[in-house]
């Protein structure tokens, strides 16, 4: 598959939709095309729509392209509440519902991925079908030992105290940090660059980052992935990126094919976030499928 390099470009100006008296924001691109549905882009945790400009600047060419900032992310507002993938679900539905006005194929990384499953599952009129990059979220059968049980329940004990989890935000967010991580979870250390370093810094200045962040620890876990996969009946393409250190791809996507067996995969080199690190390889494959299952795409 010949791809060209996609340029570093800037992100698109967007706009805010109020939901539920909260401002969010999101990034509009392209044009509709018969016969084809929308795309829209869900960024992981502590990103944004920033995060998806490479690959908008490409699939808007083939799409009407639409990204989204979730609740408590990028510029989109970020309420004292307790977030959820429930919470993301919602929101995600309403915005297809009420400002896309078809159903699209989600496209999400990470958390993006996670909230973007509950819309296909569970919300399943807003889903012509669904694109998962390194998707987060807990699998029944994936028990931890009863040592694992007993740190992490330490763990998160320690950080629902106050102090302990802004302690950890002010950390987290500053820009070597950042830069540390981003370098940890990319095969590709060029991509790390100081835009995109500046483009999670950015939002973690705002009023409210740091109770979002806290609520991360106080969230009970959301449904398990194989109930979701049970429960959903659209198109799935997964792109996995095999040099994750956070997930072991293989391992991972042999469970999502256990129980969604008529998925489309494939496993690229690239980290965490391979739209962000080989966007021309992810956009190539996302146009390639969705022309592939358009014909069963509501």
């Amino acid at each position: 598959m010949q791809v060209a390099p996609v340029a570093s470009a800037a992100p698109i100006p967007g706009t805010y939709w109020q939901w539920q008296g909260h401002s969010i924001y999101y990034v509009k691109a392209g044009a509709k095309q018969a016969g084809r549905p929308p795309l829209l882009l869900v960024h992981g945790f502590g990103a944004s729509t920033d995060h998806w400009r490479k690959n908008i600047a490409e699939l808007q060419q083939d799409f009407e392209v639409w990204a989204i900032d979730l609740l408590g992310f990028g510029r989109s507002a970020k309420p004292n509440l307790l977030y959820s993938g429930n919470l993301w679900r919602d929101q995600l539905h309403d915005f297809i519902t009420q400002v896309i006005g078809q159903p699209a194929v989600l496209a999400g990384n990470s958390l993006g991925g996670y909230a973007s499953l509950c819309v296909a599952a569970q919300r399943p009129a807003s889903a012509a079908g669904i694109v998962l990059l390194n998707s987060a979220g807990p699998f029944t059968d994936t028990q931890p030992t009863q040592k694992q049980n007993l740190l992490s329940t330490l763990i998160r004990s320690i950080l629902l105290q106050p102090w302990a989890s802004y302690l950890l935000f002010q950390y987290v967010r500053q820009r070597s940090t950042i830069r540390k991580t981003l370098q940890k979870v990319y095969l590709d250390r060029s991509a790390v660059t100081e835009q995109l370093v500046e483009e999670i810094y950015r939002p973690s200045c705002d009023k409210g980052a740091a109770q979002v962040f806290a609520s991360v620890f106080k969230t009970r876990e959301g449904e398990k992935v194989d109930a979701l996969l049970k429960q959903m009946t659209c198109p799935l393409l997964t792109i996995w990126g095999e040099g994750d250190p956070w997930i072991k791809a293989r391992e991972r996507g042999a469970k999502f094919r256990q129980y969604y067996p008529s998925l489309t995969e494939y496993y690229l080199q690239a980290g965490h976030c391979p739209h962000d690190e080989v966007p021309e390889q992810v956009n190539a494959l996302i146009l390639s499928w969705v022309l592939a299952n358009s014909s069963i795409m509501k």
